[in-house]
């Protein structure tokens, strides 16, 4: 088997799992009203899919075990066999590492969710990974785009790379067929390939799109199927 292209960097062997929008939906909402609501969606899509391959190991364990999953410092403290003030430390290093990457302008905000913005975005993206199109999927991506593959450590930063990347995959196995859901607060597909003399695709991978005003910011690809029937992905394609 040939290699993959060149990465941009080999990042942490980290494995964050897509949570399916459709298990949150009845999970009681307090915000006062849509745009407190998409700002919290907006904040946790930040923290998962851009910041958190971006902190050091234990930074990132305590901002998800604190700010993410609610447990108290001395909680915090016992799983990481450390101390509280450890843990206060380590929490504000990492919220300051957050801050420090947005830029001072104040970040690109995404489409609100299943906004016609949003819709043409993810439409266009979906054609042109079915039609083999990678110059018009290269098209839709920020300059500092990434491209990354959970818990494979390969990251590819910008169109080049990325494009790179694409060419590759589509050569290796064609087009494949995508399937739309949402992970993570955010657009998502479930990717398909035919299988060789069948009529029927398999499940190969799932994508999730990070979107940045009217660019796709981030791809996250995770390689891991078994998760579909959480989405309501179905096991074939015919």
């Amino acid at each position: 088997m040939t290699e993959l292209p060149e990465p941009t960097r080999y990042g942490e062997a980290i494995w964050l799992q897509p949570y399916p929008d459709v298990l949150s939906e009845d999970i009681p909402d307090h915000a006062p009203g849509p745009d407190a609501r998409y700002e919290t969606k907006e904040a946790i899509a930040l923290a998962f899919i851009v910041g958190l391959q971006h902190l050091p190991p234990q930074q990132r364990a305590v901002l998800v075990l604190r700010d993410v999953l609610g447990f108290r410092a001395a909680e915090v403290a016992e799983m990481l066999q450390t101390s509280e003030a450890s843990v206060n430390s380590l929490l504000r290093r990492a919220r300051a590492a957050f801050e420090s990457r947005l830029p001072a302008s104040g970040r690109e905000r995404a489409p609100l969710p299943n906004s016609k913005l949003e819709r043409d975005i993810v439409g266009r993206f979906a054609e042109a990974i079915e039609t083999g199109d990678t110059d018009a999927v290269v098209a839709l991506l920020t300059d500092d785009a990434w491209l990354t593959m959970p818990p494979e450590p390969y990251e590819y930063q910008g169109p080049t790379a990325i494009g790179a990347f694409l060419r590759d995959r589509a050569l290796r196995r064609g087009s494949p067929l995508l399937v739309p859901t949402r992970a993570n607060t955010q657009p998502a597909f479930g990717v398909y390939f035919p299988a060789p003399q069948t009529d029927i695709a398999r499940p190969y991978a799932m994508l999730v799109l990070t979107l940045e005003s009217d660019r796709i910011s981030a791809i996250t690809w995770f390689g891991d199927s078994s998760v579909f029937p959480h989405f309501g992905l179905p096991r074939i394609l015919r």
